[in-house]
């Protein structure tokens, strides 16, 4: 049985060479969905024999869909330009090959943060569903959080290994994610008629600061468990800020 790896990228020039090169000789066919990227993607991407298809940008679960469809093949390994298969979780996906492949699969991801592998503060295992036949599976879900819904019956099983997940760089590049993010989720909370009181704006992020580096053990990663906790703070208090926001615009 065949593997069609599917990405979708956007300006992805830093990942997508190591995310290709991961792949190489583990999966059939590589397709990579493009919103239009103004860098270098595509070309890295077609220099490694990926089949490139641009396409205008519309959500992630969209931009999944799109691409699975184009798959040939009846297996999918679905990541992200800035993921790649760790060798033991390349063994594993090449032995359920050898073997036939059941169902689904799921597999922990491990992320990089700054330069250093995160395996506390509710970091790690992170488990995903990522390998999965093509009949009848379906991204659902808007903006950042798609969830993977397969078809009825379908089993799912563990392989052992990780998937390396390269996601911050940098502490930058974590605040402008989470200053992006924290829009996306204020306007789907603020469209759901959710509110944002005093007491969510301010005693949640202090909630989430200490669930994360306290009883998720973040503070055993040193100072990046440290950068975690606080940003991932920050990303509550603005979330709820620009809900607040969003509150007072449509009563003016």
């Amino acid at each position: 049985m065949g593997i069609s790896a599917v990405i979708i990228t956007r300006n992805e020039e830093a990942n997508i060479a190591r995310c290709l090169t991961g792949l190489d000789g583990l999966v059939q066919e590589v397709v990579v969905v493009d919103a239009e990227s103004t860098d270098g993607t595509r070309r890295i991407a077609e220099a490694h024999g990926a089949r490139v298809v641009t396409r205008r940008w519309t959500n992630y679960s969209d931009q999944k869909n799109f691409a699975n469809d184009l798959a040939t093949h009846p297996h999918i390994l679905s990541v992200d330009a800035d993921e790649v298969p760790s060798p033991e979780l390349a063994r594993s996906i090449r032995n359920a090959q050898k073997s036939g492949l059941h169902g689904a699969y799921r597999m922990h991801r491990l992320t990089n943060y700054c330069g250093t592998w995160v395996r506390h503060g509710g970091w790690y295992p992170d488990t995903k569903t990522r390998l999965f036949p093509k009949g009848g599976a379906r991204w659902t879900g808007d903006h950042v959080h798609e969830v993977l819904e397969l078809a009825p019956g379908t089993s799912v099983q563990l392989l052992e290994g990780d998937l390396l997940h390269y996601s911050y760089p940098s502490l930058e590049a974590h605040r402008e994610r989470i200053d992006r993010y924290s829009d996306l989720h204020a306007r789907a909370l603020h469209r759901s008629g959710r509110r944002a009181g005093a007491v969510k704006r301010w005693l949640s992020p202090v909630a989430k600061f200490l669930q994360g580096y306290v009883l998720q053990a973040g503070f055993l990663d040193g100072r990046a468990g440290w950068h975690i906790a606080t940003l991932s703070a920050r990303a509550v208090w603005l979330k709820y800020a620009k809900l607040h926001a969003l509150q007072h615009e449509a009563t003016a």
